[in-house]
C-alpha cells in the first residue's frame, strides 16, 4: 500500500510541521509513557513519527490511544498495520472491524477524513469479496461489487474503479459488462491506475483498436509495479504477438509518447 503511505504522510506533514512548536514532548522510549490525556491528534502525531522512524510499538500505542478518542486517521492506519502484520501480528478480522469503524464515521465533503474512507471501503470490498476464514466474513462478491461502485462513484477512488471494471467484466457479483467495465477502467486509466491502462487497452486491442491498444499495454507495462509487471507483461506480450510488424513499431513509437504525456 506504498499510495496510501505516501497519502497518510502528505495529510500529516503539514500538521507534523505546524503543530512541532506546541506538541507535547514525547520520547521514542519505554520509559517515557506515552499520555492518554494528550490531544487526538497529537497523539496521532506522535504515532505517525514513531512508525516513521521504526519505533512502532510506540507508534502501535500512541495510534490506539488516538483511535479510541475518535481519531480516524489514527483508526485507518491501524487497520492497515493488521492487514499487513506491520509492526503487530496479522489480522484480517481486527483489521476489517477497523476498516468498518472507518466507514461507518463517514467523511464531509472535502476534508482528508474523505480519503481514509475511501481506502477503508477498497479494503473493505477485498475482504468480502475472498471471505475471512475463521471469522464471520463470507465471500459475497455481490456485496464486494456495491462496496467498490460506492468508493468509485462517491470518492472517484482509482483503485475502486480498477476492481470494479474487473468485476463487471467477469460478470462476479452480478451480470457481467464490458461496456460499463470499459467506462470505469478509462477512468481508473486517466488517474494513473496501470492496471487499469492494460486492462482498457486488452480491451482496445480485442475491439480491433491493435496500434492504440497495443501503445496503452506497453505504456502501462513502463511503470506499473513490480506485482503487476507480471500480468500486464503477459497480456502486453500475447497481444505484442498476435500484431503484425508495422503496427508493432507504430504502437512503440505511441507508447513512448502516452508515457511522456501520460494521456491515456
Amino acid at each position: 500500500m506504498f499510495i496510501a503511505d505516501r497519502l497518510l504522510s502528505s495529510l500529516v506533514g503539514i500538521g507534523l510541521l505546524m503543530g512541532a512548536m506546541t506538541m507535547p514532548c514525547f520520547a521514542f522510549d519505554t520509559q517515557n509513557e506515552v499520555k492518554e490525556d494528550s490531544s487526538p491528534f497529537a497523539l496521532f502525531k506522535f504515532g505517525f513519527s514513531a512508525y516513521k522512524n521504526g519505533h512502532k510499538d510506540e507508534a502501535v500505542k500512541a495510534l490506539r490511544f488516538a483511535a479510541e478518542k475518535g481519531h480516524q486517521g489514527a483508526n485507518w492506519k491501524l487497520a492497515r498495520m493488521y492487514a499487513e502484520g506491520d509492526g503487530v501480528k496479522e489480522d484480517d478480522y481486527e483489521a476489517y472491524k477497523m476498516f468498518e469503524q472507518v466507514v461507518q464515521e463517514g467523511a464531509d465533503q472535502g476534508t482528508e477524513n474523505e480519503s481514509y474512507v475511501a481506502d477503508a471501503l477498497v479494503a473493505l470490498a477485498g475482504y468480502v469479496k475472498r471471505g475471512i476464514p475463521n471469522s464471520p466474513i463470507n465471500s459475497n462478491p455481490g456485496a464486494a461489487r456495491d462496496l467498490y461502485l460506492q468508493a468509485a462513484s462517491n470518492f472517484g477512488d482509482s483503485d475502486a474503479q480498477f476492481e470494479l471494471g474487473k468485476m463487471l467484466m467477469k460478470g462476479e457479483g452480478g451480470q457481467p459488462n464490458p461496456n460499463q467495465a470499459a467506462r470505469w477502467f478509462r477512468l481508473s486509466a486517466q488517474k494513473g491506475n496501470a492496471g487499469a491502462q492494460a486492462m482498457l487497452g486488452n480491451l482496445l486491442f480485442q475491439a480491433g483498436k491493435t496500434v492504440r491498444g497495443l501503445a496503452m499495454m506497453t505504456a502501462a507495462l513502463e511503470h506499473a509495479n513490480k506485482q503487476d509487471r507480471v500480468w500486464i507483461g503477459d497480456i502486453q506480450e500475447q497481444a505484442f504477438s498476435l500484431a503484425d510488424e508495422a503496427d508493432r513499431r507504430t504502437a512503440m513509437v505511441l507508447a513512448e509518447d502516452i508515457i511522456k504525456t501520460g494521456d491515456f
